[in-house]
């Protein structure tokens, strides 16, 4: 038997357990009389297995009630269990929508404006491309090399969140095969964009990097996530996410080219993202590359 809040799913073998009871019948006995081992019986009660047509002929034999019984109760079943599932999950992404920043996300056009809970978790469900939000959880799915001041729970799913518009505005960006020995090569021509204006880099910045296989994108800072840069893997192509965030130079370039030096030291693409070592690498890497020792 599940549970939600409004729904109760409850195996047909339930009442196939009714009615071994009536009969003072043993699950043993009953494998033997329908010629099924006592693990599919025990499993079939529990209702961990599909009650099919074939089970349900049998059980017409054994417990003489119709095979169409059995049948419509499996139905029954199995549609109460998506529902009590949906809900449960609906419920528990609720919960979790309370630490999104849904409001900012909203304001700036990545989502629509609701008040709605229900609403709100379908969206972030799209925004996301996930069935449950609760699938974020996932190393497969959210593999960043990022620079920030503070982790916690709440920045962490900023930070996805962030991460998951940089990944949408990048597909619109058509770049070159990844090329990092390419990009090294540019190294030299972007540190001297570094004593120019947005105006005069910004165009041949993106060139540069869309000729060796990385989409540069630029994003507004989200609220509760730290962020200055992301770095991350999509398909053929390497992201680099960086936000105004603080608006000053020294912070722009730095965080360049500490998501930059995540490229070049191999940490983009990680099983488990980056760790201390990484972004202290990373960090020595941009430091040295602007201000040489």
């Amino acid at each position: 038997m599940v549970r939600s809040r409004s729904y109760i799913a409850t195996p047909p073998g339930a009442t196939i357990k009714e009615q071994l009871t009536d009969r003072c019948m043993s699950q043993k006995e009953f494998a033997a009389r329908m010629d099924m081992s006592e693990k599919h019986i025990s499993k079939l009660i529990n209702g961990e297995v599909q009650l099919t047509p074939d089970m349900a002929v049998r059980l017409e034999v054994v417990l003489g009630v119709p095979a169409q019984f059995w049948s419509k109760l499996e139905a029954i079943y199995r549609e109460k269990l998506i529902k009590v599932e949906a809900e449960n999950s609906m419920d528990a992404d609720i919960e979790l929508v309370k630490i999104i920043p849904y409001n900012q996300m909203a304001k700036f056009g990545w989502i629509p404006e609701t008040r709605n809970s229900t609403d709100k978790v379908i969206n972030l469900r799209k925004y996301f491309e996930v069935v449950e939000l609760r699938l974020l959880e996932n190393n497969q799915i959210t593999r960043i090399a990022c620079r920030r001041l503070a982790i916690s729970e709440k920045s962490d799913i900023a930070l996805l969140a962030w991460a998951q518009k940089a990944k949408l505005v990048a597909r619109k960006i058509e770049t070159s095969p990844i090329n990092v020995k390419g990009l090294m090569s540019y190294i030299p021509e972007i540190r001297k964009m570094t004593r120019q204006k947005p105006s005069g880099f910004v165009g041949r910045l993106k060139e540069i990097f869309s000729e060796c296989g990385v989409a540069l994108v630029f994003l507004p800072h989200l609220q509760g996530s730290f962020l200055h840069g992301a770095t991350f893997i999509d398909g053929t192509k390497i992201v680099i996410g960086i936000t105004a965030r603080g608006k000053d130079a020294d912070r722009f370039w730095f965080s360049l080219f500490h998501e930059i030096a995540h490229i070049v030291l191999g940490h983009v693409g990680q099983a488990n993202g980056t760790n201390i070592q990484d972004e202290n690498d990373a960090d020595k890497w941009a430091r040295d590359i602007l201000i040489p020792e």
